[in-house]
């Protein structure tokens, strides 16, 4: 690194003169900012971002499945109330001639006469009707021995697969 000098040493034809200046920005060697970011910072503020994001998505998720038990709750309460509808026209619930929430569908929505629930074709398909989790609504019409000790049947969602009981959404 030079340093700057503050005189010069210069010949004329007349002889040696010293010249006294003053250093100039330029001449002298300062760290000057230039006003960008350093990667060190750059690397700081995306980590904290993809903190953030992780946090954001985490939080997502859980509303969603909160959003899912919730609508299939819904769902069993609505299919509880066409049962009482269907039993109060024909003075019984239906029967497990179809199993799981097959019996549901071609009892509670015929393809003629009248129509206790509509359900939703998105979730409709060959055995029965699906919860918002993809997996078959569970119906057993229990003929005066169910779980929940009030109906004649039994309605629950598994509510994504689980084989724990204790997450299940049910009617009783």
């Amino acid at each position: 690194m030079q340093k700057p000098t503050i005189f010069s040493l210069f010949e004329t034809p007349r002889g040696r003169f010293v010249r006294l200046s003053k250093p100039t920005v330029s001449s002298v060697n300062t760290f000057r900012p230039t006003g960008g970011f350093t990667l060190i910072e750059l690397l700081v503020v995306i980590s904290i971002i993809a903190i953030l994001a992780a946090l954001v998505l985490s939080a997502a998720g859980f509303v969603q499945k909160k959003g899912a038990r919730d609508s299939a709750s819904a769902e069993i309460a609505a299919l509880g109330a066409a049962l009482e509808s269907f039993k109060a026209d024909n003075g019984d619930y239906p029967s497990n001639s179809a199993s799981g929430s097959a019996a549901l569908v071609t009892n509670l929505m015929p393809s003629s006469g009248k129509v206790y629930f509509e359900f939703n074709p998105k979730l409709t398909n060959s055995s029965g009707y699906n919860d918002p989790f993809g997996y078959s609504y569970n119906y057993i019409y229990t003929n005066g021995s169910p779980n929940n000790g009030s109906n004649n049947y039994d309605l629950w969602s598994t509510a994504g697969g689980s084989s724990s009981s204790n997450t299940w959404i049910k009617n009783w």
